[in-house]
Formats: structure tokens, sequence, C-alpha cells
């Protein structure tokens, strides 16, 4: 069983071109991974299975949030002689180095900023990661308001909706436009155009007008009752 499992490591290990870790049996059943001084800047992927994990004298700077968290197994990590950038990013392994004091853990220690160089990770305080709670209350802040805007730009688009919804419009027609005739609505549109020529080589002289005075009462009830459409009488 043991053999597979490392048959099945080493597949694992050698599809990361940059890494050469060798794995072994681990006396707290499971698997030791060992990957120190190959110049790693960044972590490979490893079985779930994996109870020792030497990863000292590389090149990580951190380590990505909840990395550790999927290896239940895990009895010891050494992480020394990495040059460690304790800014915002070195807070996930800060809190699961203070939540698994069972874990077994050489090192790391911090080599950036200058102000936390040689500091161990896990004897750094709260207070020193203040600014980066600024930080994420900035972004906060910074989306809180695009959502104000983009509420307030959807609130007058339906509130312009809302005006046109309620908007009338008023016709005024005399008694000048009771003699309407074919040729005094003629469109510029040429098939419209057409079309009245038609109509009028058939007909020289148009005596009846286009437009029924006596229906015109129910035009403008059907206008104002579908339309809110009002037409006076000027």
């Amino acid at each position: 069983m043991i053999s597979v499992l490392s048959l099945t490591v080493t597949l694992l290990l050698v599809r990361s071109v940059w890494s050469t870790c060798s794995c072994s049996p681990s006396p707290f059943s499971g698997l030791t991974v060992n990957c120190s001084s190959q110049d790693l800047g960044r972590l490979p992927d490893f079985p779930l299975d994996t109870t020792e994990l030497y990863l000292q004298h590389n090149r990580l700077l951190t380590i990505p949030p909840g990395f550790f968290d999927s290896f239940l197994k895990l009895r010891m990590v050494d992480l020394s002689g990495n040059p460690f950038h304790c800014g915002c990013n070195i807070q996930y392994l800060r809190a699961w180095l203070l939540k698994n004091p069972a874990v077994s853990v050489e090192g790391p220690t911090c080599s950036t900023p200058p102000s936390r160089a040689h500091r161990t990770v896990s004897a750094l305080g709260e207070v020193e990661f203040s600014s980066c709670r600024r930080k994420r209350c900035s972004a906060a802040g910074s989306n809180l308001a695009l959502c104000l805007v983009l509420c307030g730009v959807l609130g007058l688009l339906l509130w312009s909706l809302l005006l046109v919804k309620d908007l009338s419009f008023t016709l005024g027609i005399g008694e000048k436009h009771d003699g309407m005739r074919a040729e005094t609505l003629r469109s510029l549109k040429p098939k419209h155009r057409t079309r009245v020529k038609n109509l009028t080589q058939g007909n020289e002289e148009l005596e009846t007008p286009l437009l029924d005075m006596e229906i015109l009462p129910q035009i403008i009830d059907t206008l104002h009752k579908r339309h809110n459409i009002k037409i006076k009488h000027a």
C-alpha cells in the first residue's frame, strides 16, 4: 500500500517541472515530503495525506491563504530559511500557526519589511496589521459608493419612465382644418408621395375632405383614453 502511495506522490510531483521533491513513508502513518533547498518561489501541489513537509531554504515569500487547511494529517512543517515578507499577505500563515499549536513548525521568520526582520511570524501582533484592515474597509467603502451610484442611476431611470408615462399631448384643431385635403398632407417619403400622386391623377379635383369632422369626437375620445393625448378646438 505504501509503495502505491509513494508512486502516486512521485507522479504528482513530477508534473511540476520546477520541483524535484522526494517522498517517503512517515512514522505518523502518512507521507514525508521533502522539498528543501529546491529554489521554490511558490508551492507545488502535495498529497493530502502528507504528515511531514520540509520546505526550508527556498524562496517562499508567503503561504497562499487556505494552503494548509486541507492537510488534516499534518504533524510537522519546516519553513525555516525562507525570505518571508511579513506584510498583509502573511496574515493567513500567522493565523494558521496560532490555530494549530499541535503542529510542530520550524520557523518561519520575517525577512522584510526591515521593521519586522528576524521576527517569527507567530510573534507578530494584531496591531501590526491594523493598516490591512483599513485597506479592506476602504475597498468596502468604494464598493458601497459604487452601489449607491448605480442605485441612483436606476432610480433616475425609473423616475424618467414614470414622467413619460404621465405626459400628455395637446393638439389644436381649428376651423381651417375643416377643408383638409389630401394634397395638404403630403409626406416627405417617396412612397407616400407616389401614392398621393396616383390618387390625384385618378381624380383631378378631390372635393371630399380627408378628415371626416363628424367622427372627430370619437377620435379625440380614443386618443385621450388610450394614449393620453388631449385635443382642443382652436
